[in-house]
């Protein structure tokens, strides 16, 4: 259910998507836009990213560990400005209207516990956004 295939979000210039997972190369070359990812995703996440956001949601530290391509390793953080939350919980709570996700609806049951599980890769370039905040 919602899960999507290799290569999605390629070259994103702005669009925002809620997938309920991903295969390979997860927002490969994006420079603009949100993509929230709310179940696992392939390898080579963020190759060549330079701009936008990824939130991607991991159910536990055990499973599906995340595969981070090099270009980005270094900027991936959990979410922990206000602006960032608000934005991803708002996405999450739209796919949830639209789609009826019964994934979307489980995160939103417990929201408190859900947001620690959130990783949010975002480039150099976006450090300034207030949605960022980069972890010391």
């Amino acid at each position: 259910n919602g899960t999507v295939g290799e290569r999605f979000g390629v070259r994103n210039a702005g669009c925002c998507a809620v997938v309920e997972g991903a295969g390979d190369h997860l927002g490969e070359y994006m420079t603009n836009g949100v993509i929230v990812a709310l179940g696992d995703v392939g390898r080579n996440v963020a190759a060549g990213m330079s701009g936008g956001i990824l939130y991607l949601y991991q159910a536990s530290e055990t499973t599906n560990p995340l595969d981070i391509n090099r270009d980005n390793a270094r900027n991936v953080f959990r979410v922990s400005s206000e602006a960032g939350e608000e934005q991803l919980k708002e996405l999450v709570q739209k796919h949830h209207e639209l789609t009826g996700s019964r994934r979307a609806a489980e995160i939103l049951e417990d929201w408190d516990a859900a947001l620690p599980r959130f990783w949010q890769v975002a480039p150099v370039s976006m450090h300034q956004s207030d949605v960022v905040a980069p972890e010391a």
